[in-house]
């Protein structure tokens, strides 16, 4: 058969469903091979956006999304996609072409080395040379992908090889278990929580990538271990749970720091460096237990006194088993701490001046979502709201990116995960800066027939940055910009657009948009004039006299 037919049965082999991205000249042997193929492909508007979607559905399922460009200006639009998918450990497989390799009649024309480009961004990046090798390349690349820590591959088709001819037949997709975490390092760590007073117990990103949430709930039950989260941590046991003090939203300097400070021993379970520390160690505090598939990467403000390597369920499941509860333990300091939290995010719940504080904003997608219902978040300063006061009552029902943290791919996130379940409604926040950096895959989203619900946050200006501006005392400069009218622009998509003039009518418009089909834009007021107010009461009580 064709080279390229044979790269579709090997992707038809590995279970791919979709593939997102923008063929060119170069992919039309495998454009014609996907015809006939189980395989579905997303035109979409962009290779960044494209690329994003193929992320989320790795994010989603564990599984590597795939996205296909053309050569050259194609395949470096994947770069920011490929750091994404690579920094927020979401397994990904990257297809693009490239000119003949054999016989040259262009010169370089559009050839740039994209295989040397990706390889310091990726796990695994290749050229195929030989249609004969494409069934290893691909089950490979794929191994690659979604062994831990997960992340993006490259691989590269020229069309020669696509065209030729051969016989080579596919790999088996075979499996393979996590090793269990050595008895000693289970044994020790058993050891290290019974012999604490303040014992804290850390969730983070890699603990949500995997199926952890009920045996780490069996262990704070057991136990009564008060629990916080990183941002990529959110959700993996119901932040309902008694015993949840909150997501380490800010580096330090929040209510949340004041239960961290008096720990004597913190069990980071999944904890990534790729996040921001949630907090900060010093030589001779407080002690470290690191539960995660792969040892620590110790840094100047992490290097905890113990590793237990191996599968991060089976560990914890472990050492819940062997655990006897220390009757010394003391928990009224965290109790309130939690009382304290609880009080502090929800001060402005039911705050209806407008334009809308982002912490109503949260208040009211929350009361009106189900609980297994999905928010993507954009970025921007309303990601810290977000992370703070957003409640998750299950994994990955709050997608944001806490990792490379780019603009742009909130609304292709959406996307893909509305195409994952499409029985669950899907939100899309964005600031404004962010949504118009991918805002052309409106048209995607009205294609695909999909029912979204996309907010953008209006300040017309990059408010992140704006806002990190004033607090460091620098003068406002270079940061304001004009916005289209987002209601037309949403229209000439053939979505429907919404403006509300106060935040009753933004409840009516959201409940009307999350009721309905299609994609409703909701271009939305906000005022972030009370960040830093809110932020210097937490500097203020930073000494944590609760």
């Amino acid at each position: 058969m064709k080279s390229s037919d044979l790269m579709v049965k090997a992707l038809e082999n590995e279970g791919v469903e979709y593939i997102f991205g923008i063929p060119g000249e170069e992919n039309l042997d495998f454009l014609n091979s996907l015809i006939g193929s189980s395989i579905q492909l997303i035109l979409t508007r962009h290779e960044q956006a494209a690329g994003f979607m193929a992320a989320s559905y790795g994010r989603l399922t564990g599984k590597p999304g795939v996205c296909l460009s053309t050569l050259g200006p194609g395949a470096t639009n994947f770069v920011t996609a490929a750091a994404y998918a690579q920094l927020g450990a979401m397994p990904m497989v990257m297809l693009a072409g490239q000119k003949p390799i054999k016989k040259s009649k262009q010169g370089r024309f559009q050839i740039v080395d994209v295989v040397g480009l990706m390889r310091p961004i990726t796990k695994y990046s290749t050229q195929v040379v030989d249609g004969g090798n494409i069934p290893s390349i691909v089950r490979d690349a794929f191994r690659i992908a979604i062994e831990e820590r997960p992340g993006a591959v490259y691989i590269e088709l020229p069309e020669d090889i696509a065209d030729e001819e051969t016989d080579a037949s596919l790999f088996d997709v075979v499996g393979s278990r996590r090793p269990h975490a050595d008895k000693l390092a289970i044994d020790q760590a058993v050891a290290m929580i019974e012999a604490a007073q303040r014992p804290l117990l850390l969730i983070g990103a890699g603990a949500n990538r995997k199926a952890t949430g009920q045996a780490l709930k069996e262990l704070v039950d057991k136990t009564g271990i008060y629990f916080f989260n990183t941002q990529l941590g959110k959700g993996v046991i119901d932040e309902r749970h008694e015993k949840f003090l909150g997501t380490a939203a800010l580096s330090d300097h929040d209510f949340l720091h004041c239960a961290i400070e008096r720990a004597d021993l913190i069990i980071n379970v999944g904890h990534d460096v790729i996040e921001k520390p949630p907090f900060f160690m010093e030589k001779g505090g407080k002690t470290v237990i690191h539960v995660n598939f792969f040892a620590a990467h110790l840094d100047d403000v992490y290097f905890p006194q113990l590793n237990v390597v191996g599968d991060i369920s089976t560990s914890v499941q472990q050492i819940t088993a062997k655990i006897n509860i220390n009757p010394g333990l003391d928990f009224s300091y965290f109790a309130r701490v939690k009382d304290e939290v609880e009080h502090h995010l929800t001060k402005y719940f039911e705050d209806d001046r407008f334009p809308m504080l982002p912490q109503r904003l949260v208040s009211i997608l929350r009361d009106q979502l189900a609980q297994d219902d999905i928010v993507t978040l954009d970025n921007g300063v309303y990601k810290i709201w977000f992370a703070r006061n957003y409640k998750c009552y299950q994994a990955n029902t709050l997608l944001l990116d806490n990792a490379l943290a780019t603009m742009g791919a909130g609304l292709p996130s959406a996307m893909a995960a509305k195409l994952l379940n499409p029985d669950k409604r899907v939100v899309s926040v964005n600031g404004d800066g962010g949504f118009m950096m991918n805002s052309q895959e409106l048209e995607t989203a009205v294609r695909l027939n999909l029912d979204l619900v996309v907010i953008i946050l209006n300040d017309s200006a990059y408010g992140m940055i704006k806002w990190k501006q004033e607090g460091m005392g620098f003068e406002n400069f270079g940061l304001d910009y004009n916005n289209p009218d987002f209601v037309k622009y949403a229209e000439s998509f053939g979505a429907i657009g919404h403006r509300p003039e106060n935040a009753s009518q933004f409840q009516s418009m959201l409940s009307l948009a999350l009721g309905s089909s299609g994609v409703h834009v909701i271009d939305l007021p906000v005022d972030y004039s009370l960040n830093h107010s809110i932020l210097n009461v937490l500097i203020k009580d930073s000494a944590c006299i609760i």
